[in-house]
């Protein structure tokens, strides 16, 4: 038997098949508390903890920093300093996972 946590609370059955969704579900909570680049529409990049998102594509990260894009290729500016960000779906750009966060979790088998 598999419990698996639903909407509207936990349900025990056996799984036939793993819907997409819940492969979606699962590959994102993957991603919490990994370290995490966010390319903006507006040229900024935000670099911080991914939290959470929503059906929006809006993404919440904590302990962000906020890189401004610059006009000279050879210097990449003092950060400025966020610490809880909400970046709104329609401006993001990219994401980008650091791979260090994917590999400590790996490698320390973290299952929370």
């Amino acid at each position: 038997m598999l419990t698996m946590i639903e909407e509207n609370g936990p349900s025990t059955h056996e799984p036939s098949e793993v819907s997409s969704s819940s492969q979606a579900r699962l590959r994102l909570d993957g991603l919490l508390n990994k370290n995490m680049r966010i390319r903006m529409t507006d040229g900024r990049t935000l670099v911080g903890l991914f939290l959470c998102t929503d059906r929006d594509c809006n993404v919440i990260l904590g302990s962000a920093q906020e890189f401004l894009k610059s006009t000279d290729t050879f210097s990449q500016g003092e950060p400025r300093v966020l610490g809880l960000a909400m970046i709104p779906g329609h401006h993001i750009v990219s994401i980008e996972v650091e791979a260090d966060s994917l590999e400590d979790s790996q490698g320390f088998g973290a299952n929370h």
